[in-house]
């Protein structure tokens, strides 16, 4: 399975490509912003695309074309404004959907918030609040279509060493999960079809992610 991997130099992003490597049956297509990023990748073998989540919805649909999936890791960062938490969460994030579509690309992995309900978004400080509705609507966007979604709904991000232990469900207690086991969550769910039409929140946990990710 070939996988565009939106985001791909962000943190999530690399974790995935790397485990990536290392796995028989996937393949990465790193889709990046610019082409100084380009070396991390070539380095691991993995293909490179270079295409701003700003461009229009051909180009990003150019990077996606002959791969069998697409993985959203994209964000625009904690320190950027609400400018570009809308071109890159929200719009970005709708933009690689509809590419995804017009190139018959039907297998499509979404990396959300932990929590994007509505209440989510009024309950949120009013720094994090814009960043909650970009996904919140970004979500429900890819819930409308006919694609074979999964949106994982990640607790806190560490930078932690991944333990390869989490608790999945619809519906966990807030906590927090290295990026790494993030990124193995995601090759979990691409290699299980159960978790096709579904979306789960991920904290760390005491269940091995892939007989977590096959009890979804």
């Amino acid at each position: 399975m070939k996988v565009l991997v939106v985001g791909a130099n962000g943190q999530i992003g690399k974790h995935l490509v790397t485990f990536m490597k290392d796995h028989d049956s996937l393949e990465a297509k790193a889709m990046i912003r610019n082409e100084e990023q380009a070396a991390f990748f070539e380095n691991l073998g993995a293909e490179t695309v270079v295409v701003d989540l700003e461009d229009d919805i051909p180009a990003i649909a150019k990077a996606a074309e002959g791969v069998d999936a697409v993985v959203f890791t994209a964000g625009s960062g904690a320190h950027t404004g609400k400018d570009k938490t809308i071109m890159v969460d929200l719009d970005g994030a709708v933009k690689t959907i509809e590419a995804a579509k017009s190139v018959g690309v039907k297998r499509f992995i979404m990396i959300s918030s932990f929590d994007t309900r509505r209440q989510a978004i009024q309950e949120a400080p009013a720094s994090f609040a814009p960043y909650v509705a970009a996904k919140f609507y970004a979500d429900e966007w890819l819930r409308r279509t006919d694609l074979d979604y999964t949106i994982i709904h990640p607790g806190l991000l560490t930078n932690n060493e991944g333990t390869g232990m989490v608790e999945a469900a619809e519906e966990v207690g807030r906590n927090e999960i290295p990026r790494e086991d993030v990124a193995k969550v995601i090759i979990a769910s691409l290699e299980n079809e159960n978790t096709i039409r579904k979306e789960f929140q991920i904290v760390k946990g005491n269940t091995p992610i892939q007989e977590a990710i096959a009890a979804i």
